[in-house]
């Protein structure tokens, strides 16, 4: 009987291949030989589970990693400083702040200036905005034509004092020039800090006076109402330089006075867009006289506003 068992293992072990245990053979050599297969294959066994291991680990930080990346493409992606942000008893607007971007042309000195409720690409050198771009929503004409409104007459032009090159209030004082708003006080009354910023002189360009009263300001109301009617507009103003720009100011002359102005209007929900420009002087007729297309401001100043707003209409009849 054992030696049938005996045979019956033997030929079990050739099938599979695998080494006779010892009372098998009864050869110590062998058994020794056994023993040390049977610890290789039990070590080759650990090894290969623990290499499973570790290559399950190794993926898992992979894995985190392309969600922190996510994560972080998102937060690059959102976390744009906030345009249009009003106080606590004013909705909230959407958030179109990457279209508030604006080119600014190689070799133009800019500081970007991002204030609560506009933004100024301010010229360092020249001493006045490049660009200042805002959001005007239909929320803000509301609370800056209702009843309790700030007014302007509280608030006086005064010099960022972040700003370096920040022009003084009294360094436009003589100089026959106005301090022109680039965002004017009209659509800021909604809030105080809106209209303390707005104020500031990184906001100003020397404009004349006739035009900063009378003709600019047609066009400013109109603005106003438009933007109430269109839910919200995109609002984009600044300075068409000449190359040799008369400079004012008390001691240095160097406020860089403007050729020409312009402003650019963009309709997010209607599609809709327009840009004007108004030499820097009395400018009278309505204000179809001096409607252009966006790509014609783009032209002048070297300017490049977004991809997303239609550069070719110019229809004051689309508006009106």
């Amino acid at each position: 009987m054992k030696q049938l068992l005996k045979i019956w293992i033997l030929v079990v072990a050739m099938v599979t291949g695998g080494a006779l245990p010892p009372q098998v053979t009864g050869d110590s050599g062998i058994t020794t030989q056994w023993s040390t297969q049977a610890k290789s294959k039990k070590k080759t066994k650990k090894q290969a589970k623990n290499k499973a291991k570790k290559e399950k680990k190794s993926k898992a930080p992979t894995k985190k990693s392309g969600k922190q990346h996510s994560a972080a493409t998102t937060s690059t992606l959102t976390s744009v400083p906030v345009i249009g942000k009003t106080n606590a008893t004013a909705a909230q607007p959407q958030s179109t702040n990457t279209l508030l971007g604006v080119g600014i042309p190689k070799g133009v000195f800019n500081q970007v200036l991002n204030y609560q409720s506009i933004r100024v690409n301010f010229n360092p050198s020249l001493r006045i905005p490049n660009c200042v771009a805002y959001e005007l929503t239909a929320t803000m004409v509301d609370m800056s034509d209702a009843p309790g409104h700030e007014v302007r007459k509280n608030y006086n032009y005064s010099k960022d004092p972040s700003v370096k090159s920040c022009p003084e209030n009294w360094e436009y004082k003589g100089s026959g020039y106005s301090r022109g708003h680039m965002a004017p006080a009209m659509d800021m009354r909604w809030d105080k800090t809106a209209m303390k910023e707005c104020f500031y002189m990184t906001n100003m360009c020397p404009q004349d006076t006739k035009l900063n009263n009378d003709y600019w300001r047609v066009l400013e109301e109109r603005v106003h109402r438009w933007a109430k009617r269109d839910k919200r507009i995109l609002v984009f103003t600044g300075p068409i330089m000449g190359k040799n720009p008369k400079k004012i100011g008390k001691d240095k002359q160097n406020i860089a006075v403007p050729d020409a102005f312009f402003k650019v209007l963009y309709a997010p929900e209607q599609g809709r867009a327009i840009a004007f420009i108004y030499p820097n002087q009395p400018c009278p007729g309505g204000i179809s006289k001096y409607a252009v297309t966006v790509a014609e401001v783009e032209r002048r100043t070297g300017l490049t506003f977004s991809s997303a707003i239609p550069k070719r209409q110019c229809k004051v009849a689309d508006w009106e």
